[in-house]
């Protein structure tokens, strides 16, 4: 075949008055030489077209082809691979090409599935999680042995993490089942182009193997503006009332906007606000992870047919559906990186040769430093992204599983196959073998239980699944997310008519439509009457039953807010060290914002600006209690690990610590005795991460939390039941049990290993916090205050997670703007910033 394009293609380009791009023809050549490749290219570049490119050529060129499957298309989102569906079906009908494309994903009906491994499609469209299930299909090998080529979409968003690890290892599976197999990374934005080429890549040598890289053209510069409300931006808080008629305006001006916030808690209050003030009754959405599914679907199907003028969306809304009449991204909040902003960006103009418009709102001081820092790095080209990391031990022994329930393995070929992936390329066979004796029979301490015993092994030495029961387990359990344990929440009115089984003259709630999703601990705090906000709208809780959460709709002006645990996004390392330098650099000042330069002079006044490469701590006595406050600007992750260690040994040094709050910028600690006198740098050492670390470990619920996750993605305790679902509770108190067992007579166990490695990397950033005490040592700036400074204001309105108002808020306020300069630097503004920081 000619490396260019047959006529039927070039002549449905021309008829389009389209031409095909570079980066499409360069793949397709590297493809017709058998490379395997990785598209890196921005937004609206053609990326989608380009990766299918090599397929539709070759099944035109076969019309009388066996039918088999010939390539499968992966995606993050279930959404994402219905819209390429669609896109995908308008080349093909145009060009009167003889090729079927269907999707399959958790949603696709049982009937459908089964017709599909009969009688498959020439493209499927699927997610990681139905990779990760074709491994144990018995009849797999049939099914996928014609297959020529995968194609995985946003490859940058799935690579680093645990779904990344598990559709690495179904990759490879499905290499082994068809060697010719070859693959197609999609990505806009990359921060380490090597690492990502390696992942896309089999990785069958001891040397690193990299896909070909193709690039894509530099997309116009997009145009990223910063919303400076004529109202003062408070000193903390993350809602963003002050600025919200100015967004409502924004919105107003354009065709379509997409609001994009950092968490659901976020989502919901801001579409509550904006909808108090649309007067013009414009169509305006919600759309988050909580949400029903349908609910989602039906938003996106207006958004696509241009019924709505805006959306509040999460990160759900981040990859690369195809909305090309969306002309305004708002990020509300600061975006906590830039490879995330240029990847919100890209929803708005999604076309190569427009210009992609954004408008930021920061919410609070600090975070016009930081909207500032990362509209700088968007416009300097500068990406940033988590760093490479090792393949997790709960994922391989999910796979392991999986294997046997398709077919019996001998371990040194699945060892070969495991590490010929980039996330376990360097796994130890003695490590491997830790994970497969897991999986056999559960290890030393649990192999006594049969319920444990999953894997049997035959005369020759293969494994193959000991039963029907430990096979339907792992189906219906497949998967690397692991949310907080959720209730749906279900509407309900009340039905007055007599029932079997209820009082005479009482009440019987009758069940209606599934709103949402809601976290169970947030449940657990209403009591019955108690309204909350969800999914726009104020419902009034009725109880629980099972594992639904009831509720009714009701009207209250004060409803609580769900606050979810997951979404909360760590200040990227590389903002955190443009911010650092934008406060330490004087001469940077005049080019933020007069309220920016303001604050930065009352700090400067009241306490210190550090200097570049310091770490500033401040002691003060406030009320009754002793605080320290520092500002080491490495997000949230880490400020929290390094409060509750800074805790413990201000708590050996009898300084009475009674607690800590911590944010993306700052870690307060509080207590009872004067901590001015404490040695800093010794309490600052990064010993701190030695038996301090191990100790707290052991007694923190955090780790009880992390096993629990573990446990269930390995499969040691299941979710999902044939015909129900586990609570959150029953399942946690299964986890807490074992977890128990193991930690008296197997300390060692795979699993706990697993644990200690997903708390010290996911949830307390145990790197990051190691890197910066390493950089911080003899750099500590002390400085003894009489009075709160400007810096510390948001952390003390942040203390208990308690909102603070009326008269303590003015306090504070005035405490820092004490002084007479301060109190004349504010002037007679000084009340506008009391009413912006409520």
């Amino acid at each position: 075949m000619s490396l260019g394009l047959p006529h039927t293609f070039s002549d449905w380009f021309a008829a389009r008055n389209w031409a095909p791009r570079a980066h499409q023809l360069d793949l397709l050549a590297q493809d017709q030489a058998g490379q395997h490749t990785l598209l890196i290219a921005p937004t609206g570049a053609g990326k989608t077209l380009a990766g299918f490119l090599p397929s539709l050529v070759e099944l035109a060129a076969q019309p009388d082809r066996p039918r088999r499957l010939h390539t499968l298309y992966v995606s993050p989102l279930k959404a994402l691979a219905v819209d390429v569906e669609r896109n995908l079906m308008t080349p093909i009908g145009e060009m009167n090409l003889p090729i079927r494309v269907e999707t399959r994903t958790g949603d696709t009906p049982t009937s459908k599935r089964q017709r599909q491994r009969l009688d498959p499609p020439d493209i499927l469209l699927t997610t990681p999680e139905q990779v990760a299930l074709f491994a144990g299909m018995p009849d797999a090998g049939q099914m996928f042995a014609g297959l020529s080529r995968i194609i995985i979409d946003e490859a940058h968003a799935l690579a680093p993490t645990k779904r990344g690890d598990l559709l690495a290892l179904g990759l490879a599976a499905l290499q082994r089942m068809a060697p010719q197999l070859r693959r197609t990374g999609l990505s806009a934005t990359v921060a380490d182009e090597a690492a990502l080429a390696q992942w896309v890549a089999p990785q069958t040598g001891p040397q690193s193997n990299l896909a070909r890289i193709v690039r894509g053209p530099q997309g116009l510069a997009p145009d990223i503006s910063m919303l400076l409300s004529d109202e003062r931006v408070p000193w903390a808080g993350h809602t963003g009332r002050h600025a919200m008629a100015e967004v409502y305006a924004a919105i107003q001006a354009t065709q379509m906007a997409l609001v994009f916030v950092n968490t659901r808690f976020q989502a919901e209050l801001a579409f509550q606000e904006l909808w108090k003030i649309n007067d013009a009754n414009l169509p305006i959405a919600l759309h988050h992870g909580s949400l029903d599914v349908s609910q989602r679907r039906k938003v996106e199907q207006a958004m696509a047919q241009g019924r709505l003028r805006a959306i509040v969306c999460t990160s759900t809304l981040d990859l690369g559906i195809d909305w090309g009449n969306v002309d305004l991204v708002i990020q509300m909040g600061a975006p906590k990186g830039s490879s995330r902003l240029i990847q919100r960006i890209g929803r708005s103009n999604h076309r190569l040769d427009d210009v992609s418009r954004a408008i930021l709102v920061p919410t609070n001081r600090f975070e016009m430093l930081e909207c500032q820092a990362a509209q700088e790095a968007v416009l300097g080209g500068h990406l940033d992204g988590p760093v490479p990391r090792q393949g997790a031990i709960d994922i391989l022994a999910q796979h392991i599983m999986g294997c046997s329930v398709g077919a019996a393995f001998h371990p040194d070929d699945l060892f070969a196959e495991v590490t010929s992936t980039a996330p376990y390329h360097h796994l130890s066979r003695h490590q491997f073998d830790r994970i497969l004796g897991f999986v056999i029979d559960g290890g030393y301490a649990l192999k006594s239980y049969d319920r444990f015993a999953r894997l049997l092994r035959d005369e020759e030495g293969r494994l193959r699944c000991r039963n029907r029961e430990a096979a339907r387990a792992w189906r219906m359990n497949v998967g690397s997310i692991v949310a907080d344990p959720v209730l749906k929440v279900r509407q309900v009115s009340a039905n007055r008519s007599r029932r079997p089984g209820t009082p005479s003259g009482g009440s019987t709630l009758v069940g209606g439509r599934v709103v949402g999703e809601i976290e169970e601990y947030f449940v657990d705090g209403l009591s019955p009457r108690d309204t909350f906000l969800f999914a726009g709208e104020v419902w009034r809780f009725e109880g629980v039953s099972g594992t639904d959460c009831l509720v009714s709709k009701a009207a209250d002006a004060a409803p609580k807010v769900p606050s979810w645990a997951g979404g909360k996004f760590p200040l990227s390392t590389y903002l955190a060290v443009r911010v650092r330098t934008m406060i330490a650099t004087r001469s940077y000042w005049p080019k933020l914002h007069p309220q920016l330069q303001e604050w930065l002079q009352m700090q400067d006044y009241a306490s210190v600006i550090p200097q570049e490469g310091e770490i500033l701590v401040e002691t003060f006595a406030r009320g009754q209690r002793f605080h320290l406050a520092c500002y080491p600007f490495e997000g949230r992750l880490a400020h929290q690990t390094l409060g509750m260690l800074l805790t413990r040994r201000l708590e050996r040094l009898g300084r009475e610590p009674l607690g800590f709050v911590a944010n993306d910028y700052a870690i307060s600690v509080w207590g009872l005795k004067d901590m001015s006198r404490v040695d800093m740098a010794a309490l600052f050492d990064q010993d701190m991460l030695g038996d301090d670390l191990e100790e707290w470990l052991e007694e923190s619920v955090l780790m009880k939390r992390t096993f629990r996750n573990c446990a269930l993605i390995a499969g040691l305790i299941e979710q999902n039941q044939p015909g129900k679902q586990r609570t959150g509770r029953q399942v946690t108190f299964s986890a807490d049990l074992i977890f128990d067992v193991l930690r008296r007579h197997q300390p060692d166990h795979i699993l706990l290993e697993a644990a200690r490695a997903e708390a010290g990397e996911g949830l307390m950033d145990i790197r990051r916090l190691s890197d910066c005490l390493g950089r911080i040592k003899g750099q500590i700036r002390h400085q003894r205050l009489s009075r709160i400074s400007p810096f510390a204001v948001p952390l003390m309105l942040e203390i208990g997670k308690v909102p603070v108002n009326g008269q303590a808020l003015e306090n504070i306020i005035e405490e820092a703007a004490g002084d007479s300069l301060l109190q004349e630097a504010m002037g007679e503004n000084f009340s506008g910033l009391f009413e912006a920081g409520r």
